[in-house]
């Protein structure tokens, strides 16, 4: 076999192994970073309407990426201290909230993303907010938490290209794209060093 047909033989192989065409009927694979960056930029704008000021979406360094770094009190005036649920007011304190963004589909291997918040992921988180908190030491005197924020989406019929804020402030759910985004849940202060 010559190079000229081995080459063509690669050519051949390649092109076989593409997937079909797919049916204009049959919903689309969504990619999981897109559907990802959706969750991102619902609880983003949920934040927002919370009265947070959003200072850095998918931050990264060596160590990681933190999904969106927000400033802000929280409604109660008061911060939640993991499972104790014991609760002490911080007067005329902003809060630095490092939130982590799983957004998963109904029927989940992990918990609606809760699971992928391992311990290492922790230390990772840790380790990113450090280097932020070096580069912006204005920022430092702040408390800070890490958060995680739970999204479910599934598709829709609808396909919308923004967000409704209102839909985001009032249900905690809204269409992005061709999906309804649910927050499921917001865990203030999920994890400590």
């Amino acid at each position: 076999m010559g190079s000229d047909d081995s080459s063509k033989l690669n050519f051949t192989r390649k092109r076989d192994r593409s997937p079909p065409l797919s049916d204009s009927n049959a919903p689309a694979t969504p990619n999981p970073r897109d559907v990802g960056t959706l969750g991102e930029n619902f609880v983003a704008e949920w934040l927002q309407q919370k009265g947070w000021e959003i200072l850095q979406r998918q931050w990264h360094c060596r160590w990681g990426e933190i999904d969106i770094i927000a400033l802000g009190t929280d409604e109660e005036g008061e911060i939640n201290r993991g499972k104790e649920n014991s609760r002490f007011p911080i007067p005329d304190s902003q809060i630095l909230a490092f939130v982590e963004v799983k957004t998963r589909r109904r029927g989940n291997w992990d918990a609606d993303g809760m699971l992928a918040v391992s311990v290492a992921k922790q230390a990772k988180l840790w380790q990113t907010a450090e280097i932020f908190l070096s580069d912006r030491p204005d920022l430092a005197n702040n408390h800070c938490r890490f958060d995680v924020a739970l999204v479910r989406y599934e598709p829709s019929r609808q396909n919308t290209q923004q967000m409704s804020s209102s839909t985001v402030a009032n249900y905690q759910s809204a269409l992005a794209g061709s999906y309804r985004l649910t927050l499921q849940e917001y865990i203030r202060s999920a994890f400590s060093h």
